[in-house]
Protein backbone atom coordinates (compact mmCIF):
# COMPACT_ATOMS: atom_id res chain seq x y z
CA UNK A 1 0.00 0.00 0.00
CA UNK A 2 3.11 2.19 -0.97
CA UNK A 3 2.08 5.99 -2.69
CA UNK A 4 4.57 9.01 -3.67
CA UNK A 5 3.77 10.28 -0.23
CA UNK A 6 4.52 7.03 1.88
CA UNK A 7 7.74 7.12 -0.01
CA UNK A 8 8.56 10.40 0.96
CA UNK A 9 8.05 9.62 4.24
CA UNK A 10 9.84 6.38 4.49
CA UNK A 11 6.80 4.39 5.45
CA UNK A 12 5.57 0.98 4.14
CA UNK A 13 1.52 1.51 4.24
CA UNK A 14 0.10 4.96 3.20
CA UNK A 15 -1.77 4.14 6.36
CA UNK A 16 -1.71 7.18 8.97
CA UNK A 17 -2.98 5.97 12.08
CA UNK A 18 -4.74 9.15 14.72
CA UNK A 19 -4.49 8.22 18.30
CA UNK A 20 -4.85 9.91 21.33
CA UNK A 21 -2.18 7.12 22.84
CA UNK A 22 1.55 6.71 22.27
CA UNK A 23 1.19 3.35 22.62
CA UNK A 24 -1.32 2.96 19.40
CA UNK A 25 0.80 5.72 17.58
CA UNK A 26 4.56 3.56 18.61
CA UNK A 27 2.45 0.59 17.20
CA UNK A 28 1.23 1.85 14.07
CA UNK A 29 4.83 3.22 12.67
CA UNK A 30 6.10 0.17 13.87
CA UNK A 31 3.27 -2.14 11.73
CA UNK A 32 5.00 0.13 8.60
CA UNK A 33 1.85 2.47 9.02
CA UNK A 34 2.42 6.77 10.27
CA UNK A 35 1.83 7.04 13.81
CA UNK A 36 0.01 10.42 14.49
CA UNK A 37 -0.06 11.14 18.34
CA UNK A 38 -2.93 13.52 19.15
CA UNK A 39 -2.09 16.39 21.18
CA UNK A 40 -4.93 17.83 22.57
CA UNK A 41 -5.57 16.46 26.01
CA UNK A 42 -1.73 17.80 27.10
CA UNK A 43 -2.53 20.84 28.58
CA UNK A 44 0.51 20.62 30.56
CA UNK A 45 3.89 20.55 28.71
CA UNK A 46 6.06 17.95 30.90
CA UNK A 47 3.12 15.50 30.02
CA UNK A 48 3.66 15.82 26.55
CA UNK A 49 7.61 15.48 26.43
CA UNK A 50 7.50 12.61 28.71
CA UNK A 51 5.11 10.98 26.27
CA UNK A 52 6.99 12.37 23.06
CA UNK A 53 10.18 11.31 25.03
CA UNK A 54 8.30 7.44 25.39
CA UNK A 55 7.74 7.02 21.76
CA UNK A 56 10.90 8.43 20.72
CA UNK A 57 11.89 5.43 21.99
CA UNK A 58 9.43 2.75 21.03
CA UNK A 59 8.72 3.84 17.39
CA UNK A 60 12.49 1.61 16.48
CA UNK A 61 13.45 4.60 14.11
CA UNK A 62 10.25 4.84 12.10
CA UNK A 63 8.33 8.52 11.39
CA UNK A 64 5.63 10.09 13.38
CA UNK A 65 4.13 13.15 13.52
CA UNK A 66 1.37 15.08 15.84
CA UNK A 67 -1.99 16.41 15.47
CA UNK A 68 -2.93 19.83 17.25
CA UNK A 69 -6.23 21.63 17.95
CA UNK A 70 -4.97 25.42 16.43
CA UNK A 71 -6.99 28.00 15.21
CA UNK A 72 -5.83 30.01 12.48
CA UNK A 73 -6.85 33.16 14.13
CA UNK A 74 -5.31 34.76 17.06
CA UNK A 75 -7.48 35.85 20.09
CA UNK A 76 -5.61 37.89 22.48
CA UNK A 77 -5.72 38.13 25.98
CA UNK A 78 -8.52 35.64 26.37
CA UNK A 79 -8.23 33.14 29.15
CA UNK A 80 -9.72 30.03 29.66
CA UNK A 81 -11.39 32.04 32.88
CA UNK A 82 -12.88 34.47 30.86
CA UNK A 83 -14.64 31.85 28.90
CA UNK A 84 -15.68 30.08 31.37
CA UNK A 85 -17.76 33.68 32.54
CA UNK A 86 -19.45 33.29 29.46
CA UNK A 87 -21.40 30.32 30.25
CA UNK A 88 -24.64 30.94 30.94
CA UNK A 89 -26.39 29.68 34.45
CA UNK A 90 -29.18 27.98 32.54
CA UNK A 91 -27.02 25.80 30.47
CA UNK A 92 -24.93 24.92 34.36
CA UNK A 93 -28.10 23.83 35.71
CA UNK A 94 -29.47 21.36 32.81
CA UNK A 95 -25.95 19.61 32.87
CA UNK A 96 -26.85 19.42 37.12
CA UNK A 97 -30.22 18.70 36.54
CA UNK A 98 -28.90 16.09 33.84
CA UNK A 99 -26.22 14.21 36.18
CA UNK A 100 -29.00 13.75 38.75
CA UNK A 101 -31.49 12.05 36.87
CA UNK A 102 -28.94 9.33 36.31
CA UNK A 103 -27.51 9.40 39.80
CA UNK A 104 -23.56 10.95 39.31
CA UNK A 105 -21.86 10.96 41.94
CA UNK A 106 -19.56 14.11 42.77
CA UNK A 107 -16.07 13.96 42.44
CA UNK A 108 -14.29 13.80 45.77
CA UNK A 109 -13.49 17.36 47.20
CA UNK A 110 -10.51 18.32 45.39
CA UNK A 111 -10.53 16.12 42.60
CA UNK A 112 -10.14 18.46 38.88
CA UNK A 113 -11.57 17.86 36.33
CA UNK A 114 -9.49 15.16 33.98
CA UNK A 115 -10.90 16.24 30.56
CA UNK A 116 -10.85 19.97 29.76
CA UNK A 117 -11.04 21.23 25.98
CA UNK A 118 -8.17 23.69 26.17
CA UNK A 119 -5.94 22.72 23.25
CA UNK A 120 -8.16 24.94 21.33
CA UNK A 121 -6.96 28.06 22.75
CA UNK A 122 -3.51 30.22 21.13
CA UNK A 123 -1.52 29.85 24.24
CA UNK A 124 -1.77 25.89 24.89
CA UNK A 125 -1.28 24.76 21.33
CA UNK A 126 1.99 27.11 21.42
CA UNK A 127 3.06 25.51 24.30
CA UNK A 128 2.57 21.80 22.30
CA UNK A 129 4.61 23.08 19.52
CA UNK A 130 7.34 24.56 21.41
CA UNK A 131 8.32 21.19 22.97
CA UNK A 132 7.52 18.96 19.89
CA UNK A 133 9.27 20.95 17.53
CA UNK A 134 12.54 19.24 20.04
CA UNK A 135 11.47 16.48 18.23
CA UNK A 136 12.17 14.75 15.08
CA UNK A 137 8.24 14.50 14.04
CA UNK A 138 8.03 14.38 10.19
CA UNK A 139 4.20 15.76 9.98
CA UNK A 140 2.21 18.38 12.09
CA UNK A 141 -1.36 17.89 11.57
CA UNK A 142 -4.13 20.48 12.73
CA UNK A 143 -7.74 19.78 13.30
CA UNK A 144 -9.30 23.09 12.58
CA UNK A 145 -7.88 23.64 9.60
CA UNK A 146 -4.46 25.58 8.48
CA UNK A 147 -2.53 26.76 11.17
CA UNK A 148 -1.01 30.31 12.02
CA UNK A 149 1.46 30.98 8.73
CA UNK A 150 4.34 31.36 11.39
CA UNK A 151 3.52 28.06 12.82
CA UNK A 152 3.50 26.66 9.37
CA UNK A 153 7.32 28.39 8.09
CA UNK A 154 8.49 27.31 11.30
CA UNK A 155 7.36 23.69 10.08
CA UNK A 156 9.02 23.73 6.98
CA UNK A 157 12.21 25.63 8.53
CA UNK A 158 12.61 22.25 10.05
CA UNK A 159 11.33 19.90 6.97
CA UNK A 160 8.17 19.15 8.46
CA UNK A 161 5.87 18.76 6.52
CA UNK A 162 1.87 20.44 7.69
CA UNK A 163 -1.32 18.41 7.02
CA UNK A 164 -4.84 20.14 7.73
CA UNK A 165 -8.50 18.76 7.82
CA UNK A 166 -11.24 19.83 5.27
CA UNK A 167 -14.70 18.90 4.93
CA UNK A 168 -14.89 20.40 1.49
CA UNK A 169 -13.38 21.17 -1.36
CA UNK A 170 -13.59 24.86 -0.47
CA UNK A 171 -11.55 24.59 2.62
CA UNK A 172 -9.35 22.37 0.98
CA UNK A 173 -7.90 25.17 -1.76
CA UNK A 174 -7.88 27.31 1.73
CA UNK A 175 -5.29 25.40 3.01
CA UNK A 176 -3.10 24.69 -0.65
CA UNK A 177 -3.36 28.60 -0.62
CA UNK A 178 -2.00 28.95 3.42
CA UNK A 179 0.97 26.25 1.94
CA UNK A 180 -0.26 23.25 3.75
CA UNK A 181 1.71 20.38 2.17
CA UNK A 182 -1.15 17.52 2.92
CA UNK A 183 -5.05 17.77 2.95
CA UNK A 184 -6.94 15.56 5.02
CA UNK A 185 -10.10 15.02 2.90
CA UNK A 186 -13.18 14.11 6.08
CA UNK A 187 -15.74 12.75 5.12
CA UNK A 188 -19.18 12.71 7.07
CA UNK A 189 -18.98 8.90 8.58
CA UNK A 190 -15.85 10.07 10.20
CA UNK A 191 -15.42 10.04 14.44
CA UNK A 192 -15.17 13.36 15.79
CA UNK A 193 -15.40 16.54 13.88
CA UNK A 194 -16.81 16.57 10.61
CA UNK A 195 -18.63 18.17 8.01
CA UNK A 196 -21.51 17.14 5.48
CA UNK A 197 -20.41 15.52 2.87
CA UNK A 198 -19.34 11.80 2.75
CA UNK A 199 -15.68 10.81 1.96
CA UNK A 200 -17.13 8.80 -1.70
CA UNK A 201 -17.83 11.96 -2.67
CA UNK A 202 -15.75 14.60 -0.93
CA UNK A 203 -12.67 12.41 -2.06
CA UNK A 204 -12.12 12.92 -5.60
CA UNK A 205 -13.40 16.91 -5.15
CA UNK A 206 -10.36 17.65 -2.73
CA UNK A 207 -8.00 15.54 -4.82
CA UNK A 208 -9.45 17.59 -8.07
CA UNK A 209 -8.94 20.35 -5.77
CA UNK A 210 -5.71 21.00 -4.92
CA UNK A 211 -4.16 19.24 -7.00
CA UNK A 212 -0.76 18.71 -7.37
CA UNK A 213 -0.60 18.25 -3.22
CA UNK A 214 -1.43 15.12 -1.73
CA UNK A 215 -4.73 14.13 -0.70
CA UNK A 216 -5.09 11.18 2.53
CA UNK A 217 -8.84 9.72 2.52
CA UNK A 218 -10.60 9.60 6.09
CA UNK A 219 -13.74 8.86 7.78
CA UNK A 220 -15.43 4.98 6.78
CA UNK A 221 -12.64 3.43 6.29
CA UNK A 222 -11.46 0.66 8.27
CA UNK A 223 -10.62 -2.30 5.51
CA UNK A 224 -8.16 -3.08 3.10
CA UNK A 225 -11.07 -2.77 0.33
CA UNK A 226 -11.76 0.60 1.17
CA UNK A 227 -8.36 1.38 1.11
CA UNK A 228 -8.07 0.22 -2.43
CA UNK A 229 -11.15 2.81 -2.94
CA UNK A 230 -9.58 5.44 -1.22
CA UNK A 231 -6.64 5.36 -3.29
CA UNK A 232 -8.39 4.63 -6.56
CA UNK A 233 -10.30 8.02 -6.50
CA UNK A 234 -6.73 9.68 -6.19
CA UNK A 235 -5.79 9.77 -2.22
CA UNK A 236 -2.38 9.30 -1.07
CA UNK A 237 -3.11 7.48 2.00
CA UNK A 238 -5.74 6.91 4.00
CA UNK A 239 -6.75 8.93 7.66
CA UNK A 240 -7.78 6.24 10.64
CA UNK A 241 -8.71 7.07 13.69
CA UNK A 242 -11.23 5.00 14.94
CA UNK A 243 -10.24 2.00 14.34
CA UNK A 244 -7.63 1.95 16.72
CA UNK A 245 -9.82 2.66 19.97
CA UNK A 246 -9.68 -1.19 20.80
CA UNK A 247 -6.93 -2.01 20.26
CA UNK A 248 -5.43 -3.95 22.54
CA UNK A 249 -2.32 -1.52 22.95
CA UNK A 250 -4.99 1.47 23.82
CA UNK A 251 -5.71 2.87 27.41
CA UNK A 252 -9.23 3.59 26.76
CA UNK A 253 -9.18 3.69 30.28
CA UNK A 254 -13.31 2.33 30.92
CA UNK A 255 -14.31 -1.25 29.52
CA UNK A 256 -17.47 -0.11 29.48
CA UNK A 257 -16.69 2.18 26.83
CA UNK A 258 -14.57 -0.75 24.99
CA UNK A 259 -18.02 -3.04 25.61
CA UNK A 260 -19.62 -0.39 24.01
CA UNK A 261 -17.57 -0.01 20.99
CA UNK A 262 -17.53 -3.26 20.26
CA UNK A 263 -21.31 -4.05 20.78
CA UNK A 264 -21.79 -0.81 18.26
CA UNK A 265 -23.48 -0.84 14.69
CA UNK A 266 -22.49 1.60 11.45
CA UNK A 267 -25.96 3.21 12.78
CA UNK A 268 -25.12 3.59 16.53
CA UNK A 269 -23.54 7.47 15.75
CA UNK A 270 -24.60 10.37 15.80
CA UNK A 271 -23.57 13.90 14.99
CA UNK A 272 -23.72 16.26 17.75
CA UNK A 273 -22.44 19.34 19.28
CA UNK A 274 -23.22 17.96 22.54
CA UNK A 275 -19.34 17.65 23.02
CA UNK A 276 -17.38 20.64 21.99
CA UNK A 277 -19.89 22.96 20.60
CA UNK A 278 -19.40 21.69 16.53
CA UNK A 279 -20.83 19.07 14.91
CA UNK A 280 -18.69 15.56 15.90
CA UNK A 281 -19.69 12.38 15.04
CA UNK A 282 -19.82 9.85 18.36
CA UNK A 283 -21.70 7.44 19.82
CA UNK A 284 -25.49 7.86 20.16
CA UNK A 285 -26.32 8.07 24.44
CA UNK A 286 -29.23 9.36 26.15
CA UNK A 287 -26.53 12.45 27.02
CA UNK A 288 -26.19 13.24 23.16
CA UNK A 289 -29.93 12.57 23.09
CA UNK A 290 -30.57 14.91 25.72
CA UNK A 291 -28.52 18.03 24.43
CA UNK A 292 -30.08 17.09 21.03
CA UNK A 293 -33.48 17.63 22.86
CA UNK A 294 -35.86 20.26 21.30
CA UNK A 295 -37.31 20.91 25.25
CA UNK A 296 -33.63 21.47 26.11
CA UNK A 297 -31.28 24.72 26.23
CA UNK A 298 -29.52 23.81 23.42
CA UNK A 299 -25.39 23.57 22.99
CA UNK A 300 -23.23 26.52 23.12
CA UNK A 301 -21.24 27.23 20.66
CA UNK A 302 -17.07 25.91 20.72
CA UNK A 303 -15.22 26.16 23.06
CA UNK A 304 -17.78 26.88 25.35
CA UNK A 305 -19.99 24.11 25.58
CA UNK A 306 -16.87 21.75 25.73
CA UNK A 307 -16.10 23.80 29.21
CA UNK A 308 -19.16 23.71 30.43
CA UNK A 309 -19.63 19.60 30.09
CA UNK A 310 -15.60 18.89 31.17
CA UNK A 311 -17.04 17.97 34.65
CA UNK A 312 -19.54 16.26 33.70
CA UNK A 313 -17.95 14.14 31.24
CA UNK A 314 -14.93 13.38 33.41
CA UNK A 315 -18.14 11.99 36.27
CA UNK A 316 -19.82 10.27 34.27
CA UNK A 317 -16.42 8.63 32.33
CA UNK A 318 -14.93 7.83 36.14
CA UNK A 319 -17.98 6.30 37.66
CA UNK A 320 -18.84 4.49 33.76
CA UNK A 321 -23.08 5.42 33.78
CA UNK A 322 -23.44 3.27 30.44
CA UNK A 323 -26.32 5.43 29.58
CA UNK A 324 -24.43 8.40 29.33
CA UNK A 325 -21.10 6.82 28.53
CA UNK A 326 -20.07 7.11 25.07
CA UNK A 327 -16.38 8.43 22.58
CA UNK A 328 -16.33 10.08 19.56
CA UNK A 329 -15.63 7.36 17.13
CA UNK A 330 -16.82 7.23 13.55
CA UNK A 331 -19.26 5.13 11.07
CA UNK A 332 -16.76 1.83 10.51
CA UNK A 333 -17.64 1.11 14.57
CA UNK A 334 -19.88 -1.17 13.05
CA UNK A 335 -16.33 -3.02 11.62
CA UNK A 336 -14.99 -3.27 15.12
CA UNK A 337 -16.20 -6.48 17.00
CA UNK A 338 -13.55 -7.85 18.80
CA UNK A 339 -10.23 -6.31 20.79
CA UNK A 340 -7.23 -6.46 18.60
CA UNK A 341 -3.70 -5.55 18.22
CA UNK A 342 -2.44 -3.05 15.82
CA UNK A 343 -0.30 -5.95 13.95
CA UNK A 344 -3.67 -7.70 13.45
CA UNK A 345 -5.38 -4.68 12.50
CA UNK A 346 -2.71 -4.24 9.47
CA UNK A 347 -2.40 -7.69 8.32
CA UNK A 348 -6.50 -7.16 8.13
CA UNK A 349 -5.82 -4.44 6.08
CA UNK A 350 -3.13 -5.37 3.40
CA UNK A 351 -4.92 -8.73 2.96
CA UNK A 352 -8.01 -7.10 1.89
CA UNK A 353 -6.30 -4.51 -0.01
CA UNK A 354 -4.72 -7.25 -2.20
CA UNK A 355 -7.80 -8.85 -2.46
CA UNK A 356 -8.92 -5.60 -4.06
CA UNK A 357 -6.64 -4.94 -6.22
CA UNK A 358 -6.80 -8.53 -7.51
CA UNK A 359 -10.24 -8.44 -8.19
CA UNK A 360 -10.19 -5.14 -10.28
CA UNK A 361 -6.76 -6.91 -12.34
CA UNK A 362 -9.23 -9.31 -12.94
CA UNK A 363 -12.02 -7.28 -14.20
CA UNK A 364 -10.05 -5.27 -16.25
CA UNK A 365 -8.61 -8.50 -17.39
CA UNK A 366 -4.64 -7.76 -16.36
CA UNK A 367 -4.34 -11.42 -14.53
CA UNK A 368 -5.00 -14.86 -14.87
CA UNK A 369 -5.96 -15.53 -11.37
Amino acid sequence: MQTELSKTLGVEHAVFGFTPFPAVAAAISRAGGFGVLGAVRYTAPDDLKRDLDWLEAHVDGKPYGLDVVMPAKKVEGVTEADVEAMIPEGHRQFVRETLAKYGVPELADGEASGWRITGWMEQVARTQLDVAFDYPIRLLANALGSPPADVVDRAHDQDILVAALAGSARHAVKHKDAGIDIVVAQGYEAGGHTGEIATMVLTPEVVDAVAPLPVLAAGGIGSGQQVAAALSLGAQGVWLGSMWLTVTEADLSSPAVTRKLLAAGSGDTVRSRALTGKPARQLRTEWTDAWDDASGPGTLPMPLQGLLVAEALTRIQKYEVEPLLGTPVGQIVGRITSERSVQAVFDDLTRGFEQAVDRINRIAGRSGK
